[in-house]
């Protein structure tokens, strides 16, 4: 007899359909799963094995094959166990395998029959919404999967309770869907003294989605000024924090079905490896990058990240996206990032200071500086210095602006865009190109004429020069100009560095 049951398989973002047939067939007794099954799937019998077990079934003495089709398709993880399961009970007639057609299951066993969290449900109930099924997942994670649609779904906390549910014999309750999580709190501005020029670039790079990287001594606030971010980004959109939850489902990281309207905030540490910032390892996880998506990578001590680590988020900040490829599997996972970086000017930090600077200075900070290659930095659209803090500063009373003013006039500069961009498919003036680009962008006569005596003097790339046109928008729509002026191209020309030459 053949059992057939559906699940999935994922890769990156996309879930796939994928049929788990079951033959019980005369022979020794044997127990096989083919269909290019990884380690995890390939144990999956053991925990099928010692569950059936723990409900006093055993496997029947015949040759148990398990298909995974298609064949060609790379199975990973262990949310194949609940649909390997269910195929060899349907196989024994324990229970009906024409009630299992409409539904598509995922769900890790526990060797007492429990059905434990696996990652990627979200995307499993997407999948099964779009192809009109119901989803059949751990309990733990039925609020997570009634995010998608109005999809069916049975939460089921063991096998017995789910067999006597697709019996009649018991309900189980149906899963509410889960909470929206409330912003966390994030550090005022008013707490930063001094810096009104980081500020303000700050405020440029939150209203446009730039990309920004601040350079100044030790203790002169970057990493506070970078925490002070997330409270000025506006909330995610429904549609923006459902893209967000998927990505942190397939990385495991979604609990108990809840869903943040806040961006990501990102701050992975410098000796993180390409893998964990770009995403990939033995079973392709997003890294830092993607799990940054419509949000913030802070990227602190920057030219202590390795070289090609860093050269890796190169593609990314162009795309958007990330592609990793395997012998066996190409998957791409999204990364619409707004990169914050922060450095200091050289490896003592105190370049600018004659009293604390080593002796090498300023050949020390070339060198420091060159760690960081060209074409990453032409990716920056802000370069700010950070000014050393004096204790005169510190003794200041709080600035009368903080987050909730700046939030205000960004929330306003990104309604403005979004009103503006259409149907172009641009969310933010970061993402503005081609023909939007100069609709939107271009700059009165005057503004051009001096972009254009920058770009010769500056020897500006072409990349840059689509950059400082996308910053000087942005610098506008703050100002509630609707024409882009020279006043707007100075501004964004002041945040433009050229980096020390040895």
């Amino acid at each position: 007899m053949v059992a057939l049951v559906r699940t999935v398989a994922y890769l990156g973002l996309e879930a796939r359909a994928v049929e788990v047939q079951c033959s019980l067939a005369p022979g020794l007794p044997n127990f096989n799963i083919v269909g290019l099954a990884d380690k995890a799937v390939g144990e999956s019998k053991e925990r099928v094995r010692a569950a059936l077990s723990s409900m006093g079934l055993a496997l029947p003495p015949k040759r148990i094959t398990i298909n995974l089709s298609p064949a060609d398709l790379p199975k990973e993880g262990s949310h194949y166990d609940l649909p390997i399961a269910l195929a060899v009970l349907a196989a024994m007639g324990v229970t009906d395998a024409e009630q299992l057609e409409d539904w598509i299951m995922v769900g890790e066993l526990a060797l007492d029959a429990r059905v434990a969290p696996s990652p990627g449900v979200l995307l499993a109930a997407i999948h099964a919404s779009e192809q009109e099924k119901g989803l059949i997942c751990p309990a733990a994670q039925g609020s997570e999967a009634k995010w998608a649609s109005e999809v069916p779904v049975i939460a089921a906390p063991d096998i017995a309770s789910l067999l006597n549910h697709l019996k009649g014999t018991s309900q189980l309750p149906q899963p509410e869907q889960g909470q929206v999580e409330e912003a966390g709190s994030a550090p005022d501005l008013r707490q930063v003294k001094g810096q009104e020029t980081a500020k303000r670039a700050l405020e440029i790079a939150a209203a446009g989605g730039h990309n920004l990287l601040m350079i100044g001594p030790p203790g002169a606030g970057k990493s506070l000024l970078a925490s002070c971010l997330p409270g000025i980004l506006p909330p995610l959109s429904p549609s923006e924090a459902l893209e967000v939850s998927m990505v942190q489902s397939v990385a495991g990281l979604l609990e108990e079905g809840r869903i943040s309207r806040a961006r990501p905030f990102r701050a992975p540490h410098h000796s993180a490896s390409m893998a964990a910032l770009t995403g990939g390892g033995l079973k392709v996880k997003p890294g830092e990058v993607s799990l940054a998506h419509l949000g913030v990578l802070f990227l602190d001590e920057l030219p202590e990240f390795q070289r090609a680590v860093l050269d890796s988020l190169r593609q990314p900040l162009e795309t958007n996206t990330v592609d990793v490829a395997r012998a066996n599997a190409h998957v791409t996972f999204p990364a619409n990032v707004q990169l914050v970086a922060a450095m200091n000017p050289c490896r003592c930090g105190h370049l600018g200071d004659p009293a604390l600077a080593c002796s090498r200075a300023p050949k020390c900070a070339a060198d420091y500086q060159s760690k960081v290659s060209g074409p990453m930095l032409d990716r920056i659209d802000l370069h700010v210095e950070v000014d050393p803090v004096s204790a005169a500063d510190l003794a200041l009373p709080p600035a009368a602006e903080g987050t909730a003013e700046v939030a205000a006039r960004v929330a306003n500069a990104r309604a403005v865009q979004s009103a503006r961009a259409g149907g172009s498919g641009a969310r933010t003036n970061a993402e503005l190109q081609g023909d939007a680009l100069e609709t939107f962008a271009g700059p009165d006569e005057k503004g051009r004429e001096l972009l254009m005596q920058a770009a010769t003097a500056m020897r500006l790339s072409a990349r840059a020069y689509t950059r400082m046109l996308r910053v000087a928008r942005t610098i506008a729509d703050l100002a509630g100009s609707e024409q882009v002026g020279r006043i707007h191209i100075a501004e964004a020309l002041s945040y433009r560095r050229q980096p020390p030459r040895a």
